[in-house]
């Protein structure tokens, strides 16, 4: 029962039980019992006026209170000139400013938040108290190559990504650097926030591989200078020596023929490695490339006519899969030709024996794929691939693909070069 229906049902059955004692003390004297009733009425008046001051400031609260209910915090009230009730009114006025204040400060932050996640240049994952994917921002759904709808509501376990799997093995405040497709980097960071005092997770996803890159394109760049400007500068010097010597016919006696051979094999050595070190400057003097409109389809069928030769005679098939239309791309043709000469240089020397290099171009997607029947990249080669002077073969110098990603970059095409099944490794270069 309400405290209002308990305070009248009071007072009534009070005045009521008045009434009929006064009657039956009074009923012989009826001024005296006219004087009773008059008191009884003063009373009641008296009653509704205390349940009017009493009652309705506990009225006025809880319609107050169902305000803060309904998270309406633009409920206020005005002063009423009783000192108790404006007393109650003035703190619940005060204590709804504040309110209001609090959620106006705390919707801006979460905007904020909101804005700041959605527009970050870090791929954010947020997961949910179960471990499950809540949110993810577009740059982590441009690094995993995934719709949003893929993600939502899943275990970071069910998912098959080579980021996911990575991913899983973190645990909080730890953070991992990873290497994909043997050209981009990545910085994997798993951390937490309190969340109505429980703890969620969250993953950030950085790219590192511009920055890496420049770290060492600079450190190697640097070193390949010094060599260089040493070897030439000893070099030339005793390449002229030796050439002097071998052009002057006086010095020599019949019986010199041998050393003479053994001076003109110094000199050819020292052209080698001269030649030697000028592909290593070559990947450092690398030009800015000289975009021109070029007709990718004709191009590689003119790389095709190139290497054909070149490659049967190692028993290595060149194939063709490009539709008749021009595919038109802006690039450098000289460096783009370097490029894919590499590319498919590197394909045959993985082929043992006879086998198949395909060259496939998809003009929808803007790709590029050569996809070789070779003997594939282990796991341990994979994280090495592209990286400066690493190379799989005895006598390598593992520039060949150092200069292939220098190319792509500076045409700000994206590639990608893995085994994607038994003797099927794919090269994927996107426009």
């Amino acid at each position: 029962m309400k405290l209002r229906t308990k305070y009248i049902l009071f007072v009534v059955i009070l005045h009521l039980v008045t009434l009929v004692l006064t009657y039956f003390i009074f009923k012989e004297d009826k001024p005296l019992f006219i004087v009773a009733e008059a008191f009884i009425i003063l009373s009641m008046v008296i009653a509704w006026n205390l349940y009017r001051q009493l009652i309705q400031p506990l009225k006025t609260l809880m319609d107050g209170m169902s305000a803060i209910r309904d998270q309406d915090f633009n409920v206020k009230f005005l002063p009423t000139g009783k000192h108790e009730v404006d007393q109650l009114i003035g703190v619940y006025n005060q204590m709804i400013d504040q309110l209001r204040l609090e959620r106006t400060k705390q919707e801006q932050q979460h905007f904020f938040l909101e804005k700041l996640i959605y527009t970050s240049p870090t791929g954010i994952i947020i997961l949910d108290f179960d471990e499950q994917i809540q949110q993810v921002n577009p740059r982590a759904l441009q690094i995993l190559n995934l719709e949003e709808k893929e993600l939502l509501n899943q275990q970071i376990a069910d998912l098959d990504n080579t980021f996911f799997r990575y991913i899983a093995t973190l645990r909080t405040g730890e953070t991992k650097t990873v290497k994909l497709n043997g050209a981009e980097t990545y910085k994997i960071q798993r951390s937490h926030f309190i969340d109505r005092g429980f703890a969620r997770s969250f993953i950030m996803l950085e790219e590192l591989t511009t920055e890496i890159l420049i770290a060492e394109k600079n450190a190697y760049g640097k070193v390949i200078r010094m060599m260089a400007h040493e070897v030439n500068n000893t070099i030339g010097p005793v390449n002229s020596i030796i050439q002097s010597a071998l052009r002057s016919k006086g010095l020599w006696k019949e019986e010199d023929g041998l050393l003479r051979e053994a001076l003109q094999v110094a000199a050819d050595r020292n052209q080698n490695l001269n030649l030697f070190m000028r592909n290593f400057a070559d990947l450092v003097k690398l030009p800015e490339p000289n975009k021109k409109r070029l007709d990718l389809h004709h191009f590689i069928r003119s790389i095709v006519a190139l290497m054909a030769l070149r490659l049967g005679e190692k028993e290595v098939e060149l194939l063709v899969d490009i539709p008749d239309e021009p595919f038109y791309i802006l690039a450098d043709e000289q460096q783009m030709e370097q490029a894919l000469i590499n590319v498919l240089k590197n394909a045959a020397e993985a082929i043992e024996g006879k086998g198949t290099i395909i060259l496939r171009s998809i003009p929808a997607a803007k790709q590029l794929v050569i996809t070789d029947t070779g003997k594939g990249i282990s796991p341990e080669t994979e994280e090495k691939l592209f990286t400066p002077f690493f190379s799989t073969k005895k006598d390598g110098q593992g520039i060949g693909l150092t200069l292939v990603r220098e190319i792509l970059m500076n045409h700000n095409f994206t590639f990608s070069l893995k085994t994607v099944g038994e003797k099927r490794t794919e090269f994927c270069i996107t426009f």
